[in-house]
């Protein structure tokens, strides 16, 4: 089976239950937690989620950055952060989830060369990293 058929089948038996991305990425996990108290802040993990839509998601991102121009540049400009790999790779899980809810909701198909255009039109500084990559 494949990340797009557990993510698909996940998805359409909770349509209802997402009534915006935020509430997606908490659900699979992927939001971290911020606790500040004083002037202590901790940051975790959710532990109470959804962990077989939050591993597909987290691979699906992997498997992205050798396929997609975006999560390629976006997951470099996090290591030249020094972010650490999985770090980088959960940010870029938080976008996926961002944009696949977007499609989702509007029963579109993900289109590459039309989200790297609107990254352009935007000003996205992930625009100018594309732009730089390809000089």
């Amino acid at each position: 089976m494949t990340w797009v058929t557990q993510s698909s089948i996940s998805l359409k038996r909770s349509s209802s239950r997402y009534g915006n991305a935020q509430q997606l990425v908490s659900a699979t996990g992927i939001a971290l937690l911020t606790t500040q108290s004083g002037k202590q802040r901790f940051v975790s993990s959710h532990w109470a989620c959804n962990k077989f839509l939050r591993q597909t998601f987290h691979e699906f991102a992997g498997l992205s950055i050798t396929n997609s121009r975006w999560a390629k540049a976006f997951y470099e400009s996090q290591l030249a952060r020094h972010k650490s790999t999985q770090v980088a790779r959960c940010a870029l899980t938080y976008k996926w989830l961002r944009i696949i809810y977007r499609c989702w909701q509007a029963g579109e198909a993900y289109n590459e060369k039309r989200y790297i255009q609107r990254l352009a039109e935007t000003t996205s500084p992930l625009a100018e990293h594309l732009k730089n990559r390809a000089a």
